[in-house]
């Protein structure tokens, strides 16, 4: 049990630390993430064209959206097509071994086996209006539920992206509308913050989850940094979250990944590997190496998949495994 005089000696504890040993504190705190000097990608595929959604399974096997096809791949760079759906994008795999998989050529959230063969779409319609082209999703694991991206053809001047949340019944509701192509999205933990990047305006938003499927008034996290120099462009495209709440966001056309704090600051900048970098997920034995999924000079271009030996503990929203 902690009591007053408990709380007070600690005060009086870090009052009398000299500032140097609270600067020390306060740098250590800052410098946690890898020197990105340090880090250097390594190349583990390459596919034919750009590709999107890297996930892992619940027996480690990784997987790679590009073009129709999707590819699975292991950790040693072996490789071979799983499923070919269409237009296959933002993936993630659920308890019992079944795959949600946002396809915009279907104009759906697909669910498919554990073998990529086609089950019963999860999402085609919200309210009885078809979906334009669903890009990424995030799981609701507490409520066996999931949000997704639509963001159509939306742009900053054509304010039509939305978002959707899918029930445990399967019921689609729209959460969110009038964004400039809203893409990557991630749940924080404890599920009561929805993060998602606007590309079209260069930044990551923040939503309160007041409720599964129901959010608050929507918040800007953070500015992202402008491309310079050989990079292309800047919009934020896949993201995923570390152990401790950090966000990582593959930032397409700066040939980066981008780390922000829980707060929405800019604390690292890794390279990416690919020009064109689309999308992120922690992997590896221990769940902290990152990988980055893109186009080697952009989206013309082969799709390459890289490694980045971080050793920094990625949050892995993969449900436990249901036989």
């Amino acid at each position: 049990m902690q009591t007053s005089s408990n709380v007070t000696a600690r005060a009086n504890v870090w009052r009398l630390l000299p500032l140097t040993t609270l600067f020390a504190f306060q740098t250590f705190a800052a410098t946690a993430l890898p020197d990105a000097a340090r880090i250097n990608p390594v190349k583990l595929l390459e596919v034919p064209e750009y590709c999107e959604g890297v996930v892992f399974d619940h027996d480690g096997n990784g997987y790679v959206s590009w073009k129709d096809t999707i590819t699975k791949f292991t950790l040693d760079g072996k490789a071979g097509v799983w499923a070919v759906t269409g237009a296959p994008n933002g993936h993630k795999i659920l308890a019992d071994g079944t795959h949600l998989v946002c396809d915009g050529s279907h104009h759906a959230v697909l669910h498919l086996d554990a073998k990529g063969g086609m089950l019963a779409p999860a999402s085609t319609d919200c309210g009885g209006k078809p979906l334009r082209a669903p890009n990424d999703l995030t799981l609701d694991t507490k409520h066996a539920g999931f949000y997704f991206t639509d963001p159509g053809d939306s742009d900053e001047n054509h304010l039509i992206g939305t978002m959707h949340y899918v029930d445990a019944g399967g019921n689609t509701r729209l959460v969110a509308e009038k964004l400039a192509f809203p893409n990557g999205i991630v749940l924080v933990p404890g599920g009561k913050k929805l993060l998602v990047g606007e590309s079209k305006k260069n930044r990551v938003l923040e939503y309160e989850v007041l409720s599964p499927g129901k959010l608050g008034a929507m918040k800007l996290l953070a500015d992202l940094p402008s491309k310079e120099g050989e990079q292309i462009d800047n919009q934020p495209d896949g993201m995923c979250l570390d152990a401790t709440g950090n966000l990582y966001v593959a930032h397409y056309g700066m040939r980066q990944v981008q780390v922000l704090d829980p707060h929405g600051k800019l604390i690292a900048r890794y390279p990416g590997g690919n020009l064109t970098t689309s999308n992120v997920a922690f992997g590896g034995p221990k769940r902290d190496q990152l990988f980055i999924t893109g186009g080697l000079g952009g989206e013309s271009s082969a799709g390459g998949l890289f490694r980045l030996d971080l050793g920094v503990k990625g949050r892995i929203i993969l449900p436990g495994k249901k036989n």
